[in-house]
Parts: structure tokens; sequence; C-alpha cells
């Protein structure tokens, strides 16, 4: 997959992976194939993840009306990051962009990527705004505050460069990278995947997490646009719910709460933290407060912000239950153990600040 070693038949490949979403995906397909590219050469893959309905017959009556840059595979192994996977594996250019199959792409959007690489050596992935299509009313409670489980990416109208001091997240609906990354960094991981209907996972935060490590960065340039269809289901408070306790448990496994510094940028854990069952004690506070504001919220029904503090602490309970079940399996003492060790640590801390 060594990019040198790569076929360069094309400038951009496109990878839009799909999932029993047949009737949607006509519309998302004549967006990429619709492109004003002048020069730059693109192909279009579509990877079939699984899918039960005629997501086949679809993908083949466009190939038969002279897409001929648009290939069909089927990739058996449940999962997104397989999927995307597989299209990494079989692309035949330098440039490797990702979107969804709920998405519009703009007309110059493969355009925008392959001059945002050329013009910008120095990042090795790029991506921009996703915008939603509104398909419904949207509840008064659904503010911007409450965007990430809709994948909504709007930065504004400068490009930003994404790395640890500025550690965000570009979403699959629209980035892409270079191939080399594949090579020097390695594949999605099926571990932190979204599986069918499951929902909150990270495979392309911790994916960007190992770009960053490596010394690499990203750049969010806001003139790669993409549109995505919001679902109905998407607008209601039970998704959301259900989006953050599962995002929590993924966090857990990047153990994102202990790398996340206090001044908003990543780095190694911080020092000199008590734990508990592998929970840092800022943790513990947090979810702590996040309850009481979700109460005092209620009780003067302010309904959205009543459902970002709960939400706060569905992220938080499942987080911590992840990585209390991680602990308990590694760890040799008892427990009794572990809340003294604990409570001993804090108390110790109180005394050098007091």
């Amino acid at each position: 997959m060594n990019q040198n070693q790569a076929s360069r038949e094309f400038d951009v490949t496109v990878v839009m992976c799909t999932y029993n979403r047949c009737a949607m995906l006509p519309d998302a397909l004549e967006s990429v194939l619709a492109q004003d590219t002048g020069d730059v050469r693109y192909e279009l893959i579509v990877i079939d993840n699984n899918s039960p309905d005629k997501t086949r017959e679809v993908v083949e009556s466009f190939i038969k009306r002279g897409h001929q840059h648009l290939r069909y595979v089927f990739e058996g192994k449940q999962g997104l990051s397989h999927a995307r996977n597989a299209g990494i594996a079989l692309a035949q250019s330098p440039f490797i962009a990702f979107t969804d199959d709920d998405v519009r792409v703009a007309k110059d959007w493969v355009v925008q990527i392959k001059r945002a690489f050329d013009e910008h050596p120095e990042v090795d992935y790029v991506g921009g705004k996703v915008l939603p299509m509104w398909g419904e009313v949207v509840p008064a409670w659904l503010t911007d505050v409450h965007w990430s489980p809709l994948a909504i990416v709007d930065y504004g109208d400068k490009s930003i460069y994404f790395n640890p001091a500025f550690p965000r997240c570009l979403v699959g609906a629209n980035v892409a990278f270079r191939r080399t990354v594949f090579d020097e960094i390695g594949l999605f991981t099926p571990d932190f995947q979204r599986v069918k209907e499951h929902i909150g996972s990270t495979e392309d935060h911790e994916h960007q997490l190992r770009i960053w490590r490596a010394g690499k960065q990203g750049l969010y340039v806001p003139g790669i646009v993409v549109s995505a269809e919001v679902q109905a289901e998407r607008l209601t408070k039970a998704y959301h719910r259900r989006w953050h306790t599962g995002h929590g448990h993924y966090c857990a496994m990047m153990r994102i709460e202990e790398i996340s510094m206090p001044d908003g940028t990543l780095g190694d854990e911080r020092p000199g933290t008590a734990k508990l069952f592998g929970v840092a004690g800022y943790t513990l506070r947090d979810l702590i407060g996040n309850g009481a504001k979700w109460v005092a919220a209620l009780l003067s029904r302010q309904e959205s912000i009543a459902l970002r503090h709960e939400n706060r602490v569905r992220y938080l309970t499942s987080y911590v239950r992840q990585r209390y079940k991680e602990t308990v399996t590694q760890q040799r003492h008892a427990p009794v153990a572990e809340v003294v060790a604990f409570t001993k640590a804090v108390l110790h801390k109180k005394v050098q600040g007091s």
C-alpha cells in the first residue's frame, strides 16, 4: 500500500461506506459523481457493509449508466472500520477521501480536497464543514451544544490546524487523508468502530489521535463542504441519550479523560492523580457536579441545559463503568484496598495543598 507503489491512475479516491440505506444512497452517489473536477481525476468506491437490502442493485444501476470510475465492493465483516479499511486497500490514488451515504458533497468537493493537499504539504489529513439538512422541525432544545451526536461540523470560515494543541476531530462524512498516513500510522481500529446501529463510536477520534501522537497534524478547510441529512430519530432526546452513553464507553477505552489537560490540549496522563478503580478523582467530581447541575436545571425548567448535564452524566457514568470493568479485571488487590489507597491519596493531596 506504499504510495510509490500505488497506481496513479486517479488523483483522489472517494470511499463511501454504506449499510442498509439503499433508499437514500442514490442522492449521495449522484452528488459525488456530478463533480466539477476540471483535470482532477477521481474514483468512487462504494463499500457495501453486508447490507440486506438492495444496495448492490442501486450501485450497479449507476455503473450501467456509464460511470466507469465507480466500483462496488462487498465487505462481509460487519463494522465501519472494516468497511473503510477495505476501501483503503483498493484505492488507486495518493489521497483517500471519505464520505457517507446520507451526505451530499459540494460540486467542487474533490477539487477542494486536492487543492488543500497541494497547498499544505505540512498536513496529513484535511476536512471541512458538515452542514445539516433538516428534514423535520428542529426542537427548541436542540441548540448547537447538542450537535455532537449529529456529527455537524462548522468551525467558521478560517482554516484551523488540528493537533494536540487544538485537538478537535474531523468526522468521516467529510475527511481525506494522504495515503502514506495509513502506511505509517495504520488503518482504522475495529475496537472503536460503529457496528450496525450502535452509536457513539470513536474510530475517527482514535485514528486522528494516533496521527497527532506521531507528530503529524490535520487541517480544517472551510471550503471543503458537505451537507448531511438529519434523520428524524436524531432529533429525539432518546437518540442523544443513547449516543452519549455509547460515547462514554468508547472514550474510556481511549482514556480520553486522563489525557485531556485542563487547558483543553492533549498530553500524557496527568501526574499525581488519585484514582479509584482506574477513574481519576477529577472525573468523579465532574460526574457529581453535572448531576447537581442537571437537577438544578430541571427544577428551573431549563430544558436544553438540563439535557446537556444529563447527557454529561450519562457519558461519565458509562466512562466510569468501562474503566471500572477494565481495572477490576486487571488489578490484583481487593476493592477495599483500592478505596483505602484512593482515600489516602486524596487526603495527602489536600494536606499538601493546605
